[in-house]
């Protein structure tokens, strides 16, 4: 038999907005945002009811209220500014608002009834019961209303201070919450700083970045390579593993099973005699280089990104230090790492279910923290999703709990549902399939389930053009138009976006029928000419301007499609909330064909009127159109400007 409880509430909070898995997981925004919470409250009868969104810090006692209104059909909204870089708890309450719900009665039976002395006796007495309960500011004038009340002779004149608009705002504020329900779950929000959501990355290896060949380049070198890539305009500097490399199966050029004696080796073969992960390869220089060079970074306006790569080479210390830490053959010999079809003979996996998976754990977060130290507030993690979820949710939460401003970007280019679960558990930042999405149909419906879907409180993309594993095919055979407008889809779809080095010189040899560089950068070293002809770092310079003067472009729920006729042209456009930043983009997906079009102006979303005459100004040219209507004609050839970026000015 079901007991009766010891206390109850008839009020119903459901279908709570935004919320992960019943509260399992936190969503996501950034520092200035205002979370918009809204739910449907009800219960049986004709109680008035009131309802407050709660939230705080996690590492506060008392919550902060604010009141929710009502939207429509017993549908709840409220909102709350979250100014810092930290974790809060939200969830709502709700009550019956007694007074209020008295004087709507009161207000039905004036006029009706003759005789309301019952009925007013009832509304002082919930006026007494109020000073009662309330013994400070509010008490005295709640004293002074009931003074009123009682001083009055007729009933009327009574009626009239009960249904005082001020009285029923104090009354609202110290009244007794009755029938208080609280929605059972503590939501959870991770506040992340603006970089989070916006910024524009560039990969390099730093050992690539010399002019002289078969000659790598030390962190010291590099150094000269800062304000090429400041210049472009990118905010992040993000480097490929820049620890010890191992010599056990090294690698040579395209990947090949034998090397030779000057040949470098892959940086994801991390481990050596000269330390793991947090030690420096020697032939970049020392950890004192490395701090030189992090400020050098900083200096030039930029920040700094690292690699996390739990890649083992059979010289890592950890071999030799802890074998069980590594899944081992029954001959008691390591297994090397596969990612069918792929085969790493030069690195070893750990196994994260070995019995000792705790010191691993621990092992992992101290080198974070050994480079947190070192200034490092982003990394982008290899491979994320070959390791146990439930490790980065607690790794995640734990260094953001002592350092809330770092930054984890996962490499998955894996199943849906793998790339979601641990966007869900902590990654702040996710790789996507833009890469692949080559036509405009399949584009669009992603970035709508992007923007549009659950997606969007708890996944945000980083729009990778190319990586040093990937070269898309669009590339290898679109020629310098085809780096052009998937460059500026990428920089105007998504506010993050990133390159890997060479994209800028229109880099497009590849191994036969495979997606990867021919003479890839990860096993050997590279000198590149970065004046070489047919190079659109221009272009690119001024794209990355462009994103920076146009506050548009630095969100992401903001993205809207819209209507042009053909379908090799893909049209959208973005809008600041207060609408004094309006852009309109198009750009031609066909790199081999110049292709027209007309487009379809939302004049109305933008209010502008239909007989109104309006300029579109193009960014990348400079140049003005004046256009009256919806309708705009355009031509995009792909060899010449494939993309248009449109400003509305008016």
């Amino acid at each position: 038999m079901r007991h009766a409880p010891q206390h109850f509430s008839s009020i119903i909070i459901e279908h709570v907005s935004p919320e992960l898995n019943g509260g399992l997981y936190p969503i996501k925004r950034e520092v200035g945002d205002r979370l918009e919470v809204s739910a449907d409250i009800f219960k049986e009868g004709h109680d008035l009811i009131g309802a407050v969104l709660r939230c705080k810090k996690t590492k506060d006692q008392e919550w902060k209220e604010i009141p929710m209104h009502q939207i429509d059909n017993d549908r709840w909204g409220g909102n709350v500014a979250l100014p810092e870089n930290t974790r809060y708890l939200y969830t709502i309450g709700a009550y019956i608002r007694t007074f209020a719900t008295w004087r709507e009665e009161l207000e039905k039976k004036h006029g009706v009834k003759d005789d309301l002395s019952s009925e007013l006796l009832e509304g002082q007495a919930q006026l007494q019961a109020a000073i009662a309960r309330d013994q400070h500011s509010a008490t005295g004038q709640l004293k002074e209303w009931l003074s009123k009340w009682t001083s009055q002779q007729g009933q009327e004149a009574i009626v009239s201070i009960a249904m005082n608009e001020e009285l029923a705002a104090l009354m609202d504020q110290h009244e007794a919450r009755h029938a208080w329900a609280i929605y059972p779950h503590e939501l959870e929000v991770v506040v992340d700083r603006v970089r989070a959501r916006y910024g524009a990355w560039y990969e390099i290896f730093p050992r690539s970045q010399g002019t002289e060949p078969g000659k790598g380049t030390t962190l010291k070198e590099c150094e000269a390579r800062l304000p090429y890539i400041r210049d472009m305009g990118f905010d992040v500097l993000y480097l490929t593993p820049i620890h010890p490399i191992g010599t056990t199966n090294r690698k040579g050029p395209n990947n090949s099973l034998t090397s030779g004696p000057n040949d470098p080796g892959s940086p994801y073969a991390i481990g050596s005699d000269h330390g793991g992960y947090d030690a420096i390869e020697p032939s970049l220089g020392t950890l004192e280089d490395f701090d030189r060079f992090e400020k050098a970074v900083r200096d030039h306006g930029m920040e700094l990104a690292l690699d996390f790569a739990i890649n083992a080479s059979p010289d890592h210390p950890y071999v030799k230090s802890h074998p069980e830490w590594f899944k081992q053959r029954p001959d008691g010999t390591i297994k090397y790492a596969e990612n069918p079809p792929k085969k790493y003979e030069d690195i070893y996996a750990l196994d994260f279910y070995c019995e000792d998976w705790r010191s691993i754990w621990e092992e992992l977060k101290r080198v974070i923290l050994f480079w947190v130290d070192h200034g490092v507030k982003i990394f982008r993690v290899d491979n994320p999703h070959t390791k146990p979820v439930s490790f980065w949710e607690w790794l995640i939460r734990e260094i953001q709990g002592q350092h809330p401003d770092v930054i984890f970007l996962a490499e998955a280019f894996t199943k849906p549902k793998m790339m979601r679960v641990l966007a869900k558990a902590g990654y702040t930042q996710s790789y996507t399939y833009f890469t692949w999405r080559n036509f405009k149909q399949e584009m669009t419906e992603y970035l709508e389930e992007l923007t549009q879907s659950e997606m969007k409180e708890y996944f945000r993309p980083n729009f990778f053009t190319n990586t040093p594993d990937i070269l898309p095919e669009i590339l290898q055979q679109g020629g310098q138009s085809a780096f052009k407008f998937r460059v500026v889809l990428a920089a105007t779809l998504s506010p993050c976006y990133g390159i890997y080095s060479g994209y800028e010189l229109c880099e497009n040899r590849a191994l036969p029928e495979r997606e990867e560089y021919l003479d890839s950068e990860k096993y050997e070293i590279t000198v590149w000419d970065w004046d070489r002809p047919g190079n659109i770092r221009d272009y690119i310079t001024k794209l990355n301007h462009i994103r920076k003067d146009n506050p548009a472009l630095h969100e992401f729920e903001n993205l809207r499609f819209y209507h042009a006729d053909n379908d090799h042209i893909i049209f959208y456009g973005k809008s600041t909330d207060d609408k004094n930043n309006n852009l309109l983009i198009a750009v031609n997906m066909d790199p081999h064909h110049l292709q027209e079009t007309v487009l379809h102006i939302p004049i109305e979303e933008l209010g502008i009127a239909e007989d109104a005459t309006y300029q579109l100004h193009e960014l990348f040219t400079d140049t003005s159109h004046a256009v009256t209507g919806s309708t705009y004609s355009i031509r995009l050839d792909p060899h010449t400007e494939p993309a248009v970026i449109f400003a509305i000015r008016r």
